[in-house]
């Protein structure tokens, strides 16, 4: 019967299982009615399930007790080799149980049997012994079969065939056994692909290696401290204090888990705030900028983290966190080895009462005396204002963000005014929540808009909204006087100082006031002397009897407005062009649902140029303040082939900006 197993391994694939199922069965019965008596082996195998082949499995009992038990062995001895060791590994591993060893321990066997038996359990590899006989077995088409331990009881000692395909999948409920055995998989030669001898036809090609993502996100320094201004002068020229600032906008996690559809594309390892407080804290090593400019910075990950981390790296940080329930502000952090703290004023834009300005997002200004090194001498550098902010986000609300923005380049105006009425370099960086050449964008660079009768929409170029028949449009004046400020981005007490607290008046007024007609009544309670009070006055010819008096009340200042157009006088440029002509794509630092845009910037103090003609990437004029270098944006597809972001290497939506500056020194 064992040999009739192995001619069934020629048959298809999908006679295969019934086939070793049949043999299984056979061999099975073979060895308990060599171990119980005849009224046992018709109790044993009438319990067994009774399927279509019952007739056949009562046949095969009856041969039994005709031709006995000392034929069969004999039949399985005098086999071929195959055969017999394939019979005798089958017989050691049924044999092998000590449960039905004990519940026959009267059955007795024939000195040969139990040799053969033993023999066979102390066979190690046995199929791979016969199968290298001068008489192998013939090769067959199909999925190579392979047998894989499993942990089964110790009632269980018999194996199976695992089918493939649909059958794998079934649950086995006739005996666990089944699931010991699987089609191992065919090995996979590792040779190198043969050369394409077909000319003019398409071979498909292997999928590319992967490139390791620093490769991919690589970014290069620009470096123009040796790139001269208009004026033909080199930019290193003089001795100049030389500093770094990052603007990042490092995705807050309250943020992100709030809005998760914009995240499905990344695995949920890179996701987690450890990973990536790790590969931030990596990125601030790596560049090392003495200020750093944080937006999206969650409170608690600030407190417990970011802040003792950047204290321990030699940063003395500040941290605004925005205005209602919000859980992520703004930071600025400097190193107090580079600058001394002049003052810090925090912004909310929150102005309880005004529709326009009922959001709740912040700013941050500092104002920062550079540290110049003992060896220079006695010389001195002007002060850095840094300001810092998120705008809103919203792209229906072009009016908010212009308010919030007049806010924050208000208070940059009183802390970087110096007393002749100038003011001292301006760095302004964060998250505008605008792209290039949008009117709020060229408003900072060019110090005008004129927003009357604009949709509020078109004013951060961030979506297209033209399609809808209701738009908000920017009516003026665009926001209140009584927010204090005008329509120059200053405060109301920045354009009319303060007047003294005792007025000064001449002699030749006050003399005006002698022989008024309040002067010449006689005050109520007043003593008479005698040629001193008994007279009245007497008011000589001429004399007015009344005085145009001044008024000498404070009355509120007028805000000045202008009819629809808002102004500033900082001077700023932006630091990145927002065009990398080496690729010929826009520069983008984030890509929401996979679409590249740029809305985060560093501002800074210079002078435009007026030809718009000029070849090279300094469009401006370098004023107190040069631009020593930046590191390269890069473009959307580029990201895409990263995934896109976060990605593993970079852990935020945003893309890091980092600029180094230069300013000049001068003798006191």
């Amino acid at each position: 019967m064992i040999a009739s197993c192995l001619c069934y391994l020629l048959l298809p694939a999908a006679r295969l299982f019934r086939a070793l199922s049949d043999a299984f069965f056979t061999c099975r019965k073979n060895v308990l009615l060599a171990k119980s008596s005849s009224s046992q082996v018709e109790g044993n195998f009438a319990m067994a399930p009774r399927g279509p082949d019952q007739e056949e499995c009562e046949g095969l009992l009856q041969q039994w007790r005709e031709e006995g038990s000392s034929q069969v062995l004999s039949t399985v001895s005098d086999g071929p080799l195959v055969d017999k060791g394939l019979a005798e590994s089958s017989l050691a591993l049924l044999m092998d149980n000590p449960g039905e060893q004990d519940a026959a321990p009267e059955d007795t066997w024939s000195s040969r049997q139990l040799s053969d038996l033993r023999a066979a359990e102390n066979l190690e590899e046995p199929f791979p012994e016969v199968l290298g006989e001068e008489e192998p077995l013939p090769e067959v088409e199909g999925p190579m079969w392979a047998a894989v331990p499993v942990q089964t009881g110790r009632q269980y000692t018999d194996c199976a065939v695992l089918p493939m395909g649909a059958l794998a999948t079934e649950q086995w409920d006739e005996d666990p056994a089944v699931v010991a055995w699987s089609i191992a998989p065919e090995p996979v030669p590792q040779e190198e692909a043969p050369v394409w001898p077909f000319e003019g036809l398409g071979q498909l090609q292997p999928s590319p290696v992967e490139i390791p993502y620093h490769e991919i996100l690589w970014r290069e320094w620009e470096d123009f401290s040796t790139q001269p201004d208009v004026q033909g002068l080199e930019a290193g020229d003089g001795p100049q204090f030389q500093f770094t600032l990052m603007s990042y906008n490092i995705l807050a996690q309250d943020l992100m888990q709030q809005s998760s559809e914009l995240y499905l594309h990344c695995h949920p390892d890179i996701l987690n705030w450890s990973y990536r407080f790790a590969n931030l804290m990596q990125e601030f090593q790596h560049w090392d900028p003495d200020i750093l400019c944080l937006q999206e910075v969650q409170e608690d990950h600030y407190w417990e983290q970011l802040e003792p981390s950047l204290r321990m790296m030699g940063f003395t940080c500040f941290y605004k966190r925005r205005t209602g329930c919000k859980t992520d502000g703004c930071a600025v952090c400097y190193k107090p080895t580079r600058f001394r703290l002049l003052c810090a004023s925090p912004v909310e834009y929150f102005r309880p009462g005004l529709e326009l300005l009922n959001r709740d997002n912040v700013g941050l200004v500092l104002l920062l005396q550079p540290l110049v090194p003992e060896g220079l001498g006695q010389v001195s550098v002007a002060p850095l204002c840094v300001a810092n902010t998120h705008v809103l986000y919203n792209p229906r609300r072009g009016d908010v963000k212009l308010a919030q923005m007049a806010i924050l380049l208000a208070e940059v105006d009183k802390v970087a005014r110096l007393s002749d009425g100038s003011h001292c370099p301006i760095v302004l960086c964060g998250d505008l929540n605008s792209v290039p050449d949008s009117p709020l964008y060229n408003f900072i660079r060019d110090g005008e808009l004129q927003y009357h009768g604009m949709p509020a929409w078109k004013v951060s170029g961030q979506e297209d909204f033209s399609h809808q028949l209701y738009q908000r449009k920017l009516q003026a004046p665009l926001w209140p006087s009584s927010l204090g400020i005008t329509d120059y981005c200053q405060y109301v007490t920045s354009c009319h100082p303060t007047s003294s607290e005792r007025r000064k008046y001449s002699r030749d007024f006050l003399l005006r006031f002698r022989f008024c007609s309040m002067a010449c009544r006689r005050p109520v309670g007043l003593v008479l002397l005698e040629g001193v009070t008994d007279t009245k006055p007497e008011r000589p010819a001429g004399w007015a009897e009344s005085v145009i008096e001044e008024d000498t009340s404070e009355s509120e200042p007028d805000v000045p407005r202008t009819a629809g157009t808002i102004q500033h006088c900082l001077h700023l440029t932006s630091v990145y062009t927002h065009f990398l002509p080496q690729h010929g794509r826009p520069e983008v630092t984030t890509m929401p649902l996979g679409l590249g845009t740029t809305v985060d910037y560093i501002f800074f103090s210079a002078e435009s140029c007026e030809n718009g003609n000029r070849t090279d990437r300094r469009l401006y004029q370098d004023g107190t303040l040069k631009l020593l270098g930046r590191l390269s944006l890069l473009s959307e597809e580029i990201l895409w082939a990263a995934n896109g972001l976060p990605n593993p290497f970079c852990s935020s939506d945003h893309l890091c900006l980092l600029a180094s500056f230069g300013m000049e020194i001068a003798a006191p």
